[in-house]
């Protein structure tokens, strides 16, 4: 069988394929913390820090920035341009929202018989554990007010989050188990019935199953972008824990044996590159949070990395520039954002060459 050009995004059977993130891009979507979100009572030290994802962003491509409403809009550009941040290279899109972990509820591209295809997963909360209404009504909104140009909107009533999977963009696919199976978010899916699905829609041939691994403080299951990443088709990044002492060390080191039991296409190992986990980091009552490094965000020409003001902050600058020989890697202080559970990756939802829309720019 001919397998694609993970870097083209173009299927070579006809089939779908789902699009990886190191492919090219034509913008990346956040969505702006606002009051009515779980950010406001540290609306301040939330924005800084997305004033900054945001000027990274705009240095390399676009950003879609979805507001609740025309002030909240106003307040965020006001943001932008006092810290000199690029305003045509934003667009700006008008929706209610829950919250702000846009990786979740946002599209998911597949490249089908030349054309784009953004499915649009149901997004319930992680397994119902928030309210998600607006939430899962968001990719329809943008759709509607044409910012993905020509692509198609497929709605699908299969539970499925972006942060849960990861792609070589060759049809292998990265998951956990305790995510997709154990978490009741698709009640009747057994393992064959889940694949059947990811092979209809998005072209998925391998399922690696991860059965160990995960964070302490993670709501979301089990979310694998916290836990091991594709950098190319051939290497993966995973978080490591050396302290025997952690609670993290059982788990992780399970993990990593799991990873280097698989294997390519090809047959051989994987280059498998490991990131250390920082110091525990805690929120005000001592509980601790999923402070991650392989929650990092690959868009054009550069890779965003979240780190936490650790000693080990560099260690994993230093790894992920080794995995990234063509790109800049730029690190961002994520300890405000990892105190509602998430990190870099979980905020921001990348969109392909070709989907988001080119033909306007903010005023």
């Amino acid at each position: 069988m001919l397998h694609p050009d993970p870097a083209s995004g173009e299927a070579a059977t006809g089939l779908p394929l789902l699009i990886p993130e190191f492919a090219p891009q034509s913008g990346v979507i956040l969505t702006w913390p606002h009051p009515g979100t779980d950010w406001h009572s540290r609306l301040a030290d939330i924005e800084k820090l997305y004033v900054e994802i945001a000027a990274s962003i705009t240095r390399h491509e676009r950003l879609l920035i979805i507001c609740r409403d025309s002030r909240h809009r106003q307040h965020v550009s006001r943001l932008l341009e006092h810290a000199n941040v690029a305003l045509q290279a934003v667009r700006f899109a008008i929706t209610s929202t829950n919250d702000t972990w846009v990786r979740d509820y946002g599209p998911i591209t597949v490249s089908r018989d030349g054309r784009l295809v953004l499915h649009d997963f149901t997004f319930d909360g992680w397994g119902g554990k928030y309210t998600a209404t607006l939430d899962n009504r968001v990719n329809r909104s943008l759709f509607d007010e044409g910012f993905f140009g020509g692509s198609e909107l497929l709605q699908q009533h299969l539970v499925l989050e972006g942060g849960s999977i990861d792609s070589d963009g060759c049809g292998t696919l990265l998951t956990t188990s305790r995510c997709l199976l154990e978490s009741g978010r698709n009640p009747g899916y057994d393992r064959a019935r889940v694949e059947a699905r990811l092979r209809e829609l998005l072209g998925i041939e391998r399922v690696l199953w991860l059965e160990h691994g995960e964070l302490a403080g993670d709501d979301t299951d089990a979310h694998v972008d916290m836990l091991a990443r594709f950098c190319s088709p051939g290497v993966i990044a995973y978080s490591s824990c050396n302290d025997p002492q952690d609670e993290h060390f059982a788990p992780l080191a399970a993990m990593e044996q799991e990873l280097r039991s698989f294997r390519t296409r090809a047959g051989t190992p994987y280059e498998l590159v490991p990131l250390p986990l920082p110091q525990p980091v805690l929120d005000a009552s001592g509980r601790r949070l999923p402070a991650s490094y392989a929650n990092f965000l690959i868009i054009n020409g550069a890779v965003l990395v979240p780190v936490y003001a650790d000693p080990a902050d560099a260690v994993a600058v230093a790894a992920l520039a080794g995995c990234f020989p063509g790109r800049r890697v730029e690190p961002l202080n994520c300890l405000s954002l990892v105190q509602q559970n998430g990190s870099l990756h979980c905020a921001t939802m990348q969109l392909p060459a070709g989907v988001l829309k080119q033909d306007e720019v903010a005023e």
